[in-house]
C-alpha cells in the first residue's frame, strides 16, 4: 500500500499522466475488434466548461468506457466548436474589439490567434473529468480539413439541386447583424402595448389594433375579411395611414380574422412571415424602413432603434389623438437564441437548403434511429412537422467557413471551385466567368455553424481516412439541440448518403439547482473546477450517474458527499482485502464454502443485470445496483462473515481460508471493473497499486455472466441465514450489547439442514456459544 488514506488529487494527476503517456484510450485503426463509434459533441471553445458539460460528458463517457471493456474498438474523437458567432463574441470580448471595426482578414487572423492560445487549456477541462476520448483524433470546426468537408458538402448539395440562393425576407438578428435559421429561434414572453389606431377610409375612422406602430411607415395594404359585412363597402378603396398620411389599398383577404381586434389587418414589410406571404400573393411593393442594425431609415425617426422609434411614434400618435384604446398585453415573441434579441424579417440575399419538401422523409429517417429515451423522438417529429422555412445556411459574419461560390457580375452565372482547390476563400481567390470571361464576385457570406456541425460524423471519419462509415454507433447530446444538431445531422446524412448518421442517440437532461435551470443572471451557476477540487472527479461522476437519460438532475452537495463516502469505503475495503491476499495464488478454487458460493451467485446476477443496463444506456441503474451490492452485501455482511476464516486459518482450515481469498479476489476485481466506467481514478488506483496488477483496468474485459452459475435454492438458503445474522445483530443492538457478545441461537427445526451447510460461518459471525434447533427462532445471552 502506498498510503493509508486515499489522496484523490495525487491519484488523478498520476493516472491522467499514465493514460496519456501510454495511450490507453487510443483508437486502433488496424484492430480486428468490432468498432463502436461515437459522434462526440464538440463543445464551444468560446465558453469555459460548466457543470452541465461535466454532467453530460461524464454520462457519455460511462458508455464509451463500458463499450471498450466489452471488447469494442472504441472510436471516440474529440472536437471543438470554434466556428461562427459564439467565437466572434468570445474573441471580441477577450480582445475588447468589435469585428466590424477591422477588416475581415485582420479579424479572422485575430480569431485564429486567440483560439490557438485558448484551446489547450480548454481541452484540459475535458481531460480533467476523465473523458476517455482519443484526444489525438481531434478536429476544430474551423480548421482546414473541416473547411474542406463543409465546403464539399455545399458544392455537392448545390450540384444536386438542394441548395438555392434567393433575395427574400429572411429571419434577421439586428444585434448579431446576420440572418438566422428557424432552429435558432426561441420563444420569449414579453410585455407590450396593444394600441388601436385611427386610419382613415371613406372619410371615417378605420380602427386597426397593433403592437408594432413602428411599422406604420412600412404599411403597404390593409386587409379585411370578404365575409365581414362591416367593411364590404371599403374593399377596393384606400386607407390613409395615421401620422404618415400616405394611402394604401384596402384588400379583401381571408387572413383577416373577423373576431380578432377590430377585424382589420395592417400589412407591413415585414412584421412576420404572414406579411411576407401576403405581399407576394397580392404583388404589393414592399417598403423597407429598418436597417440591418435595427435602426429606422424613415423621416424624423431615422437613426432611432426599433424600441425607441416605437415609443416615440406612440407618443406622437397620442399627441394628435390617433389612439382610441391602449392596453398592456403579454405575448410570445421570437428571439435569437444566441443573444435574446427580437427577430425581424428583412429582405436579404441568402443561401438555403431545401427541407420543406422533405419533411415526411426526414421524419422517416428519424424513426430509423433508436432514441434513448424513446419519447425524445416525439420532440424531433414535432419540430420537423412545425417547419415553416427552408434551412438558411448563410451568415453575414466575418468569422466562419466561406461559402465557396463566385457570381458573374454580367450574366449572374454561379461559379464553383474544383474539389482539389478546397478549402478556398472566394474573397482571396479571383475567378472569371466561363461564359462571359468577366471577373466574378466572390461570395462574402460564410456558412452557418450548423451547416458544418451537421457533418461531425463525416468530419471525424475524415481524420481516419474515411475508415469509419455512417451510421456511427452513437450520438450523445442534450435535449435542447434536438431541433438543431440532431435534425441537421439527420438531414445532411440523408441528403448526401440516403443514410442515418448513427444507430442510437442518447439525450441527456440539464443540471438544475433548487429545481431551477442554472443561469448567470440568477447567480446560481456552479463552477465544475471548484467541485472537482473539493470532492474529486470520481465523486462528481458518481453524482452524474444518478440521473436517467433525458432527466434533469438537481445539484446537491450531499450527493457529492455520498460519492466521496463510497470512494473512501471502496479504498478501505480494498486495503482489507489486499491484506488478506498477500499469500494468495490466483487459481480456480473448486471447493468453496457455501457463503462464498452464495456471494458469487449474487455477484453473477449483478453482472447480468448491469451488462443489460449498460447495453441499454441505463447507466444510472448499475450505479445504484453496484452501490447497494458493495455497501450492504459485500461490506456489511460478507466481509464480516469471512473475517473468522481469514484471521483464524488454523481453526477453520486452510481450504476454508483459500475459499474466502478466492471469493474476495474475484468479487473485488469484478466490482472494480463494473465501477470503472463511472469512477475511473479510484478503480485504477486500487487495481494497479493495491492489487498490484500490471495493466490498466480500463483495458481489461468486462465481467462475463456465467449461465451455469445459477442455484436459486442455494441463493435462498444464503438469504435465510443472512436474515438470522441480521436478527442477531438487531437483538444485540436493542440490548445495548457489543457485536462480540456471545449468544445462544435457537433456529427452526425445519431449517436444520440448511443451517448445517453454513454452520461454521454463522456461529463465528454471530459469536454464538451454541446453535440449537426448536420450534421458533430465539436469541438469548
Amino acid at each position: 500500500m502506498t498510503s493509508q488514506n486515499y489522496d484523490f488529487k495525487a491519484s488523478e494527476k498520476k493516472w491522467k499522466e499514465y493514460w496519456e503517456k501510454n495511450k490507453i484510450y487510443k483508437f486502433d485503426i488496424n484492430s480486428k475488434k468490432p468498432v463502436y463509434s461515437i459522434d462526440t459533441p464538440p463543445p464551444y471553445i468560446s465558453g469555459k466548461m460548466h457543470i452541465g458539460h461535466a454532467f453530460s460528458y461524464s454520462q457519455q463517457d460511462f458508455i464509451a468506457r463500458y463499450q471498450r471493456m466489452s471488447g469494442k474498438n472504441v472510436f471516440y474523437p474529440f472536437g471543438t466548436d470554434d466556428n461562427g458567432l459564439p467565437t466572434e463574441r468570445f474573441v471580441e470580448k477577450t480582445n475588447n474589439i468589435k469585428s466590424k471595426s477591422i477588416s475581415r482578414a485582420a479579424f479572422i487572423e485575430l480569431c485564429l490567434k486567440t483560439l490557438k492560445e485558448q484551446t489547450p487549456g480548454f481541452i484540459q477541462d475535458w481531460k480533467d473529468i476523465a473523458m476517455s476520448a482519443d484526444f489525438n483524433i481531434y478536429y476544430s470546426t474551423i480548421d482546414k480539413p473541416t473547411q474542406k468537408v463543409s465546403q464539399k458538402s455545399f458544392i455537392d448539395l448545390f450540384k444536386q439541386g438542394d441548395i438555392y440562393v434567393k433575395d427574400f425576407p429572411t429571419l434577421w438578428c439586428t444585434d448579431c447583424r446576420t440572418t438566422v435559421a428557424q432552429a435558432e429561434l426561441e420563444d420569449k414572453n414579453l410585455e407590450s402595448l396593444f394600441s388601436t389606431l385611427k386610419f382613415k377610409a371613406n372619410g371615417k375612422d378605420l380602427l386597426i389594433a397593433t403592437t408594432r406602430p413602428e411599422l406604420l411607415p412600412a404599411c403597404v395594404a390593409v386587409f379585411v375579411n370578404p365575409s365581414d359585412e362591416r367593411y364590404k363597402n371599403l374593399v377596393g378603396k384606400k386607407a390613409k395611414v395615421p401620422l404618415f398620411n400616405f394611402e394604401v389599398p384596402i384588400i379583401a383577404d381571408e387572413s383577416a380574422d373577423i373576431g380578432k381586434g377590430t377585424g382589420v389587418l395592417m400589412i407591413c414589410s415585414y412584421g412576420d412571415k404572414y406579411d411576407a406571404q401576403a405581399i407576394t400573393k397580392h404583388k404589393l411593393t414592399p417598403k423597407i424602413v429598418f436597417n440591418q442594425d435595427g435602426t429606422l431609415n424613415f423621416g424624423k425617426y431615422k437613426g432611432l432603434k426599433i424600441k425607441e422609434a416605437r415609443k416615440q411614434i406612440l407618443e406622437d400618435l397620442k399627441n394628435v389623438d390617433l389612439i382610441t384604446e391602449q392596453k398592456p398585453i403579454s405575448h410570445i415573441v421570437n428571439v435569437h437564441d444566441r443573444c435574446g434579441t427580437e427577430i425581424e424579417l428583412l429582405p436579404t440575399k441568402q443561401w438555403f437548403i431545401k427541407i420543406l419538401d422533405k419533411k415526411k422523409k426526414l421524419i422517416e429517417q428519424g424513426k430509423k434511429v433508436r432514441w434513448y429515451p424513446e419519447f425524445m423522438f416525439k420532440r424531433y417529429e414535432n419540430w420537423v412537422n412545425g417547419l415553416e422555412w427552408d434551412w438558411s445556411i448563410s451568415r453575414d459574419r466575418h468569422f466562419g467557413i466561406p461559402i465557396p461560390v463566385w457570381e458573374c457580375k454580367k450574366c449572374g452565372e454561379i461559379i464553383l471551385p474544383e474539389e482539389k482547390e478546397l478549402p478556398i476563400d472566394p474573397l482571396q481567390t479571383k475567378k472569371k466567368c466561363p461564359k462571359c470571361k468577366q471577373d466574378a464576385n466572390g461570395e462574402e457570406k460564410v456558412l452557418d455553424t450548423w451547416a458544418t456541425s451537421s457533418l461531425t460524423p463525416q468530419i471525424a471519419s475524415s481524420l481516419v481516412n474515411g475508415k469509419i462509415k455512417i451510421p456511427f454507433s452513437l450520438r450523445p447530446q442534450a435535449h435542447d439541440i434536438i431541433r438543431t444538431w440532431a435534425f441537421y445531422t439527420i438531414t445532411k446524412s440523408y441528403l448526401h448518403e440516403k443514410e442515418i448518421p448513427w444507430k442510437d442517440i442518447t439525450i441527456s437532461g440539464y443540471v438544475t439547482i433548487g429545481g431551477e435551470k442554472m443561469s448567470k443572471s440568477l447567480g446560481n451557476v456552479i463552477d465544475p473546477k471548484q467541485v472537482l477540487d473539493k470532492f474529486g472527479t470520481d465523486a462528481m461522476r458518481f453524482w452524474a450517474a444518478g440521473s436517467k437519460l433525458g432527466e434533469d438532475l438537481d445539484y446537491q452537495e450531499k450527493d457529492l458527499v455520498t460519492g466521496q463516502k463510497l470512494i473512501t469505503k471502496l479504498w478501505n475495503a480494498s486495503k482489507f482485502v489486499a491484506m488478506h491476499l498477500q499469500d494468495y495464488k490466483e487459481k480456480e478454487n473448486k471447493k468453496l464454502e457455501k457463503f462464498d458460493e452464495w456471494l458469487l451467485i449474487k455477484l453473477n446476477n449483478l453482472v447480468k443485470e448491469c451488462t443489460e443496463d449498460f447495453e441499454n444506456y441505463s447507466y444510472s441503474k448499475p450505479k445504484q445496483k453496484i452501490e447497494n451490492f458493495f455497501w450492504h452485501i459485500f461490506c456489511d455482511n460478507y466481509l464480516e462473515i469471512v473475517k473468522d476464516r481469514l484471521y483464524n486459518p488454523d481453526k477453520r482450515g486452510k481450504d476454508s481460508r483459500m475459499s474466502a481469498q478466492y471469493t474476495l479476489h474475484k468479487t473485488l476485481i469484478c466490482l472494480l471493473k463494473m465501477l470503472g466506467p463511472i469512477t475511473p481514478f479510484i478503480t485504477e488506483e486500487i487495481y494497479q497499486e493495491t492489487l498490484k496488477k500490471k495493466e490498466s483496468i480500463h483495458l481489461t474485459s468486462w465481467p462475463e455472466y456465467d449461465k451455469k452459475l445459477k442455484d436459486t435454492d442455494l441463493e435462498k438458503d444464503g438469504d435465510l441465514v443472512l436474515d438470522i445474522i441480521n436478527e442477531v445483530r438487531q437483538f444485540k443492538t436493542k440490548n445495548n450489547k457489543s457485536m462480540k457478545e456471545p449468544v445462544i441461537i435457537t433456529i427452526e427445526k425445519k431449517n436444520e439442514k440448511i443451517i448445517k451447510e453454513f454452520f461454521d460461518d454463522l456461529k463465528a459471525v454471530t459469536n454464538a456459544k451454541e446453535i440449537k434447533f426448536g420450534d421458533n427462532l430465539k436469541i438469548e445471552f
